[in-house]
């Protein structure tokens, strides 16, 4: 069963199990998945690692909804975003631990031979199939670039 079957499914259950966030949150990720399908000259079907990155783009935008609200004291909304962010996670690869994260960006550096920020470009490049909805891109991007000014 694919990703997205399993979401169609799980929002079958969501919604006859009366589980407003959930059903609602599904809903918006299948539209963007929808979305993304019919984008561009001509229809197509996602792959898994293309709903991934749709899900990913997801998750970024509850946790910066999360942070304005935060900043803007409505703290109710932020933990609606939270909560929406939640249920997306439940669909994306297990996030990648800081130490993983830096063995990786090792391995890259030594892969590729780059020293200084110049190289930054091959590192990601290389990296970032390798960390496709594991880890968010700012800080990947972030620590390659601490770890090729050291």
């Amino acid at each position: 069963m694919g990703l997205k079957e399993r979401l169609q499914g799980d929002l079958t259950e969501a919604i006859r199990g009366r589980d407003e966030v959930t059903s609602g949150t599904i809903r918006m990720v299948l539209t963007a998945i929808t979305n993304e399908e019919v984008s561009g000259k001509t229809a197509r079907q996602l792959s898994d690692a293309e709903i991934v990155t749709v899900l990913s783009r997801e998750a970024k935008k509850r946790r910066e909804a999360a942070e304005a609200y935060d900043l803007g004291a409505r703290l109710d909304k932020a933990a609606l975003e939270r909560s929406e962010g939640e249920v997306i996670a439940k669909y994306l690869p297990v996030q990648l631990s800081d130490a993983e994260l830096q063995q990786m960006i090792k391995d890259a550096i030594a892969e590729t031979g780059t020293v200084g920020p110049a190289g930054m470009g091959q590192v990601m490049k290389v990296l970032s199939p390798k960390i496709a909805g594991k880890a968010d891109g700012g800080i990947v991007s972030a620590a390659v670039k601490a770890a090729l000014s050291n």
